[in-house]
């Protein structure tokens, strides 16, 4: 009887774990420190446990997820100065990554490198974070990271399907205008977490949350099937960028965008049709200069 109780119970533990709600983001987490001389690196260690954990246990949505649908993302925190024994300076960069239907191909939608990083670490506390006030700079960062990334994904599948989070990123925003942290208010300069997400919930730049959305679901995803339909459906996707840049040349997000894109555009159009690399680079070289060179490469081949 023992055995059979035994049996029942792993069977039990089995089907729990199996089944289990799985968390939305299946994140790695860097920390580099290795611009700190004569610190104690255990600290550092702890910080990335600490960041890993709260980022990858937390639950940020209400949504059921299954372990394969986990959103793929990367943080790397760059450590450039110690400022006090639990004060930290340096950058965090973002990315997140989706994957293309009946294909083995991630597609990249974030590569995002914020400067504007400054928090407190203590070794043995928790990290704690609370939507409805600022608890600490280092919550609030990841907080507001794991709501963009979430957005932008949900972006990729229903037009304007993230507009959620980025509210409850926008939510973060507004309570984090109290403290002297930068990288939050509007004053400070026009490409901070303050002007990511107004800009993304801005009117004025829907056309680039149409253009992510029509870029993956219809174009992407189709590339299995078709692959000059696709192709040509994200060309017209990325002439509703050209709205964008009229309206202001050389944006903030008009900028995230291409961080994320310019290499995936470059390989994808220099198979394209004459006309269509004629048409991608007279349009990307117009919005988004600062890659002109890479674009050149549609032109040449490979």
């Amino acid at each position: 009887m023992r055995n059979h109780i035994k049996i029942i119970v792993v069977f039990l533990l089995v089907f729990l774990l199996t089944n289990a709600k799985a968390q939305e983001l299946n994140c790695t987490v860097q920390i580099n420190s290795s611009q700190i001389q004569g610190s104690d690196k255990s600290v550092y260690d702890a910080m990335q446990k600490s960041i890993f954990e709260f980022i990858n246990t937390r639950k940020w949505t209400n949504n059921v997820y299954k372990n394969s649908e986990r959103i793929e993302c990367t943080i790397l925190i760059n450590i450039t100065e110690q400022i006090s024994t639990n004060e930290f300076k340096g950058t965090i960069q973002i990315q997140s990554r989706r994957p293309i239907f009946n294909t083995s191909y991630n597609s990249t939608l974030l590569n995002h490198l914020d400067k504007d990083f400054e928090f407190k670490f203590n070794e043995f506390d928790p990290l704690i974070f609370s939507e409805t006030t600022s608890i600490s700079n280092l919550t609030s960062v990841l907080a507001f990271y794991a709501n963009i990334i979430i957005a932008l994904d949900y972006d990729s599948y229903a037009l304007n399907g993230g507009t959620r989070y980025f509210q409850k990123a926008q939510t973060i925003v507004s309570n984090a205008q109290g403290g002297q942290e930068t990288g939050w208010k509007a004053f400070e300069n026009d490409r901070n977490r303050y002007w990511l997400v107004e800009n993304m919930l801005h009117q004025n730049y829907s056309p680039l949350r149409e253009c992510i959305y029509k870029y993956h679901r219809l174009g992407f995803d189709a590339m299995a099937q078709n692959v000059p339909n696709a192709r040509a459906i994200i060309l017209n996707s990325l002439t509703l960028l050209d709205q964008v840049y009229e309206r202001k040349p050389g944006s903030f997000i008009l900028q995230m965008f291409f961080n994320a894109k310019s290499s995936e555009i470059t390989d994808l159009f220099i198979e394209a049709l004459p006309k269509e690399k004629a048409d991608i680079t007279n349009l990307l070289n117009k919005i988004d200069p600062n890659n002109m060179s890479k674009y050149d490469q549609i032109v040449k081949g490979k």
